[in-house]
Order: C-alpha cells, then sequence, then structure tokens
C-alpha cells in the first residue's frame, strides 16, 4: 500500500452508558496518536478533552440531526471520512461516536461497503451501563442483538456495582457477546491499545515497527488516574502475547487456526512471513473481533524475514494460544504450491475492490 489505511472504529451503546466519557479517555491517553472524530452531538465533548488531545476542532465532523444511520447515506458518510482521511489531516485513526438510539449494525455496514481506499474497518466497540444493564435491556431488547455483533464489549460504571452484582453482569454479557471481548471500566478507562497503536516518540517514518506496536507495555498506564476504584490496573483487563518467529508460516495451518480463533481474541497486527509460499511478499495482517485482512508488501532489501504479530484479547489462553502459533510455524517447506495461499488471498483486498465484511456477520 502507497498509503497506510486508517482504522475507522464504530462507538455505540444506548443513552448514558459513557460512550463520551470513554472517547474523552481515549483523547486524553492518546499518546500522540490524531484522533478524528465524527460524533453526533459535538458540544457533549469537553473543551479539555480536545486541547489535551491537539485542538480536535480541525479533525471533527459534527452531525446533531439526529441517529448517524438514518441522518446520512454510505455517500456522505465517505464525505466525511475522506475529509478526516486526507492526508493534511495526520489523522492515525477515527472514532465514529454514534448516537444513543443509533443501530451500530447498519453503521458498520456503511463501513463495509465504503468505497474509501485508505481507511479499514476497526470494529465495533459496544459500551453497556453495568448499573442499568438490567434495565436497559428491558427498555430496549435490541441490545442483545447489538452485543451479539461487537467485536469489544466494554461494561462501564464497574465502580458502581458490588462485586458479585457485577460478575453477574459480566457473565450475561459475556453470554450474549458471543466471540467478542468483554472487559469492564470505570469512568470509560479502558487501555487505549485495544482501540489503535499510539504514534511512536521521535519521528514516526512510514508504517509502524514492531516496536511500537509494544510501546504499550512500558507507557503511562501506571498513573493513578487509570486505575479503577476497586483498584485492578487496565492491563488485567486484557492479556497479550507478542510472537516472533524467523521460521515462515505455513499458510494453511495459520489460516486454520486464524478462521478458528478463539473468542475473546479481539485484535491481530503485525506481518506474517509465508516463506516459499510467496517469497517475494510480506503480509501486513489486521484483524479486529470478526474482521479480516491481508495486505501484501514487497520486503525491502536486506530486511529480516521474520514473522512478528501482536495479539490482544480478554479470557484468552495465551500459553495454548503461543503453542498453536508455533505449531504453525513451516521448518520444511515443501516446493512452492500456489493452492496453499488461496485461504490467505481470500482475505486480500484488490485495490478497486469494494470493502466487504463476511455476510454471516451482519
Amino acid at each position: 500500500m502507497n498509503r497506510q489505511q486508517i482504522p475507522v472504529v464504530v462507538l455505540a451503546g444506548f443513552l448514558g452508558s459513557g460512550k463520551t466519557t470513554l472517547l474523552n479517555h481515549l483523547l486524553h491517553r492518546s499518546g500522540g496518536s490524531r484522533i478524528g472524530a465524527i460524533v453526533n452531538d459535538f458540544g457533549s465533548i469537553e473543551i479539555d478533552a480536545m486541547s489535551v488531545a491537539g485542538q480536535l476542532g480541525d479533525s471533527t465532523v459534527s452531525l446533531g440531526n439526529g441517529c448517524l444511520c438514518c441522518a446520512v447515506d454510505a455517500s456522505e458518510l465517505d464525505e466525511y471520512l475522506e475529509r478526516l482521511a486526507r492526508p493534511a489531516a495526520g489523522i492515525d485513526v477515527i472514532v465514529i461516536e454514534a448516537s444513543g438510539l443509533a443501530e451500530p449494525q447498519e453503521l458498520v455496514k456503511m463501513l463495509l461497503a465504503s468505497e474509501n481506499p485508505h481507511i479499514v474497518y476497526g470494529g465495533l466497540v459496544e459500551v453497556v451501563d453495568a448499573a442499568e444493564f438490567d434495565a436497559t435491556r428491558e427498555r430496549h431488547p435490541e441490545v442483545d442483538r447489538h452485543l451479539g455483533i461487537a467485536d469489544l464489549v466494554v461494561v462501564n460504571k464497574a465502580d458502581r456495582v458490588p462485586g458479585a452484582e457485577r460478575e453477574r453482569v459480566l457473565e450475561a454479557v459475556r453470554g450474549l457477546a458471543g466471540r467478542a471481548a468483554v472487559v469492564s471500566a470505570s469512568y470509560g478507562r479502558v487501555d487505549v491499545e485495544l482501540f489503535f497503536d499510539r504514534a511512536p516518540v521521535g519521528e514516526r517514518v512510514g508504517q509502524l515497527s514492531f516496536d511500537d506496536l509494544r510501546e504499550d507495555d512500558h507507557g503511562d498506564h501506571h498513573d493513578h488516574d487509570d486505575r479503577c476504584e476497586h483498584g485492578d490496573h487496565l492491563h488485567s483487563a486484557y492479556e497479550s502475547l507478542a510472537f516472533t518467529s524467523e521460521v515462515p508460516m505455513g499458510p494453511r495451518p495459520l489460516m486454520a487456526l486464524l478462521d478458528s480463533r478463539p473468542e475473546g481474541l479481539y485484535r491481530i497486527k503485525g506481518y506474517v512471513d509465508f516463506g516459499a509460499a510467496d517469497p517475494r511478499n510480506r503480509y501486513e495482517v489486521h484483524a479486529v473481533g470478526r474482521f479480516l485482512r491481508f495486505y501484501p508488501q514487497p520486503w525491502s532489501p536486506g530486511e529480516p524475514r521474520l514473522t512478528q504479530l501482536v495479539l490482544i484479547g480478554s479470557g484468552v489462553d495465551v500459553p495454548a494460544l503461543e503453542k498453536e502459533l508455533e505449531a504453525c510455524r513451516e521448518y520444511a517447506p515443501q516446493a512452492a504450491d500456489e493452492r496453499s495461499m488461496w485461504g490467505v488471498l481470500r482475505y486480500v483486498q484488490e485495490p478497486d475492490e469494494e470493502a466487504e465484511g463476511d455476510p454471516a456477520d451482519f
């Protein structure tokens, strides 16, 4: 790709669940990354949060005329996205904060149908009010369906619910969310690594390196403000695995693993070396929830041929996942077999291809 694609994250949830609080938290903790936002109510974003994020005003599209999924069509949304994705804006991630009564499924469909080659779907994040979960389901039974299509569920306001009740709500949400990762939070304080990779310290040239992907591991997460009232560190909400292999990965076993990836595995990002199956290219992989894409890129002269992956999820058996990845290594590759790459190529988007999701998901 000539230009890094910008992930677009849909932030949904019913009125009062804490979407704006969560967005403000992302703005405060962006670590130098520039966030573009499409919101229904511009006034609900705190001025302080905008100034911390680097004067977000010129990178925000404000829509005050009703639910986004009803107020605009796909072509209009593309116009807003193009405005934020232009190179001069320097945006690293775009967050669409839907109104409290929006239909997230329609927004996801609009994004997957976008013809803008400079963006990539970054997942559906559904915010749930832990204290009002039962009442919300009673008033809005469609919340069950929303949770079922989410890629990440943030059970917010966990500090307002006693321990046993909190666990009951979390268990109920997990049952409805299927394969989605589920994390609890207070005041919308979730680790930004679940949403996007922060801009690296110093000059940024080209694409994010493997070290950039892991930068959050020694960032500023030890601040008192990043802890929930009951003392849980944000990192306790999810597990991450950094996997490196100098041995090429077998396309067939790796695709078998990715096609059946475990519940709660929310994000996968990095590069894959398929060795003799395609000696000319490395494959950038981007997965969020059910969404998966590969982007072949020519190896640079002298570049070490490595597979480097970061996997992030909640409730994931990390040792078992690491063993499964190790089993995908191809120590004694056979003669190049073009058919072995068919499973990978299913997830390679052609330059003029319209972005599509799995119809079974939506």
